[in-house]
């Protein structure tokens, strides 16, 4: 496989995100989804301002709510340091974010500052506690939000994945689960920067890195994911994450996509069967989904995750970055390109980035 593919692909991942989050910031947060329709039409194709009176007003087409903003201070500190460094980025956030927010949630780069880092801009601002005493319990998605760009780095190197993501994780969220959720993700997003395809066997071959001891999850069943039975020894090696269930989520989802049986019509419903919130666990099966049943089509992913409304930004935001690790940045139609702002610093940044996976 060329290097030119994966780091296309890497590039992909990264813009796919910045996209995702750009397409969602005029129509967040509908959770009436005839309200939606109402004041953005039956179908959402591309960017669009926020209304007035709701979240982002003030802000334009195209550009980046506060997750797009620290993802890019993500992807700035990866380039600097040539891979993650916990001082570098922290660094970053204390000078660069944290003097813009006051602690309420509409406040800050992008209109909108979410739960967990309120929480830590609190604990590190208000409080002056150190970094690594700043996490909190939102079960929200803003921690994979910023380390799929780590995920996208250490693509190869899923030891190195695992903890930088759950290192970084943990400075806003401290839930384990949260943590687990979050790492599965990265570790999916990697193995689609490799070239795998997000679908049945995906899941298959990120138990065989937790048995090999690179995915630090505990493995409890065997390879027909039975449970143990009377007599069978306890796995030699006890991982971090007390389950793998994070891990077998995407091939379910990406079973569901194909199997005739199971329409989900129009794809965007999805987010009624998967659910409008916030957290994680409404977010990530979605993703899962839409990017699985449109492996070679971003530009149907992203505006099925935006057109199901309630917490669009996210879905397209992580739908975007897996979609776009399979369709590669050469895959995304050039007018989400040109209409995203600051399209040409985001996409340098992006190709930086790719640059320095290694396949070794």
């Amino acid at each position: 496989m060329s290097d030119k593919n994966i780091q296309d692909r890497a590039a992909g991942a990264i813009m796919g995100a910045f996209i995702g989050d750009a397409l969602g910031l005029g129509p967040h947060w509908y959770y009436d989804l005839s309200e939606l329709r109402r004041d953005y039409d039956d179908w959402i194709t591309g960017y669009t301002d926020p209304k007035p009176d709701r979240y982002h007003a003030g802000l334009k087409a195209g550009q980046l709510s506060q997750s797009g903003f620290i993802l890019k201070l993500m992807v700035r500190s990866l380039v600097g340091c040539g891979g993650y460094d916990t001082e570098d980025f922290c660094h970053r956030m204390d000078e660069e974010l944290f003097p813009l927010l006051d602690g309420t949630p509409v406040n800050g780069p992008g209109g909108y500052t979410s739960q967990s880092i309120r929480e830590t801009w609190r604990r590190r601002v208000q409080q002056m506690l150190p970094w690594g005493q700043t996490g909190g319990h939102a079960d929200t998605t803003e921690a994979v939000e910023r380390t799929l760009a780590i995920a996208v780095r250490y693509a190869y190197q899923p030891e190195q994945l695992a903890a930088a993501v759950s290192a970084n994780t943990t400075l806003t969220q401290t839930d384990e689960t949260i943590v687990s959720m979050t790492v599965a993700y990265g570790a999916v997003l990697g193995l689609l920067i490799q070239g795998h395809a997000l679908d049945t066997g995906l899941s298959g071959k990120l138990m065989d890195l937790v048995k090999s001891g690179a995915l630090p999850f505990h493995a409890v069943t065997g390879d027909d994911l039975q449970p143990p039975r009377p007599g069978d020894p306890d796995p030699p090696r006890a991982g971090r994450f007390a389950s793998p269930d994070a891990l077998l989520t995407p091939s379910y989802m990406a079973a569901a996509a194909v199997d005739p049986e199971i329409r989900i019509e129009p794809a965007w419903k999805v987010s009624i069967v998967y659910g409008m919130p916030c957290a994680i666990y409404h977010q990530l099966p979605a993703a899962y989904y839409l990017a699985a049943r449109f492996r070679d089509d971003f530009k149907s992913a992203v505006l099925h995750a935006v057109n199901g409304g309630g917490q669009n930004q996210a879905r397209a935001m992580l739908t975007g970055a897996l979609a776009g690790a399979q369709t590669g940045l050469s895959g995304i139609p050039q007018y989400l390109l040109d209409g995203l702002d600051n399209s040409a610093v985001l996409g340098k940044l992006a190709v930086e980035l790719a640059a320095s996976v290694n396949p070794i």
